[in-house]
């Protein structure tokens, strides 16, 4: 195995790290990488907030479905879908001007284009979890980023056109979180299909979920909850905090189309 599988093989989510700043320079390094992860077009329809405020972080902890370990992280960076920056370009540029005189309608961005600029925030961001973690620095995403639009909207200056994708969280792990086994992944014969799509049956389920069915727990506390299906619908799909998201998501997209 060479030292990339090796990495991308080892890589599991960090939630404790050591009381260990994070150099300057290794910083720079994996802001370099990120910085060169493949991007639509060369457009770069991203941009990176590095915060450095503790106070925003402990705010943060708090709005991101309260969860401790983001202000004790020693770097925390938060992705952001962006297509203002080229937007404010193309008005910068004289595109408007270009388009009334060749009685054109000019072009705002819409799905399509917030779809597109996740997808270049997401592939910047996953390059910087690979290259932390081949510098020893582990990281966890944070998809709560998506939750509170309103109050994350005013405390990090986000103008119509920017979307917070994803945060990611980095620091040096624990001995404990080192020692932690690592999560079960899925088959690949019931994630990987060839050609065309392929919709699963009750059998097939019932392969692909039956080493976590040997794990779920029984008993009275579960109230009546017997297989992986309900026990992930109630614990992630219909929780407070998806239902947060959804919300938060909807008012992202009437900020983004000024549907409302």
């Amino acid at each position: 195995m060479n030292q990339v599988m090796d990495v991308l093989m080892k890589r599991r989510s960090v939630r404790a790290y050591e009381e260990r700043e994070i150099s300057r320079e290794v910083r720079a390094e994996i802001l370099k990488a990120s910085l060169r992860a493949p991007t639509a077009g060369n457009l770069m329809l991203y941009s990176i907030l590095d915060i450095t405020d503790q106070s925003m972080k402990d705010k943060l902890t708090i709005t991101c479905d309260n969860q401790p370990f983001i202000a004790r992280a020693p770097m925390v960076w938060i992705f952001l879908a962006d297509y203002q920056r080229w937007y404010d370009y193309f008005l910068a540029s004289g595109v408007e001007q270009l388009c009334a005189q060749r009685n054109l309608t000019m072009q705002k961005p819409e799905e399509g284009d917030l779809f597109l600029a996740c997808c270049d925030a997401l592939i910047a961001a996953q390059n910087a979890v690979i290259a932390a973690e081949s510098f020893g620095i582990g990281s966890c995403y944070i998809g709560d980023i998506m939750e509170q639009y309103e109050t994350h909207r005013e405390m990090l200056n986000l103008p119509q056109y920017v979307f917070p994708i994803c945060m990611l969280v980095f620091g040096y792990p624990t001995r404990q979180q080192l020692e932690q086994g690592y999560t079960h992944r899925f088959d690949e014969k019931f994630i990987v299909f060839e050609n065309q799509y392929h919709r699963l049956a009750k059998d097939e389920f019932d392969k692909m979920f039956a080493e976590r069915q040997r794990h779920l727990p029984t008993g009275k506390s579960m109230r009546g909850i017997t297989t992986v299906g309900q026990a992930t619908y109630l614990r992630k799909f219909s929780a407070d905090f998806s239902m947060e998201m959804r919300r938060s998501v909807h008012e992202i997209l009437k900020v983004w189309m000024k549907t409302g």
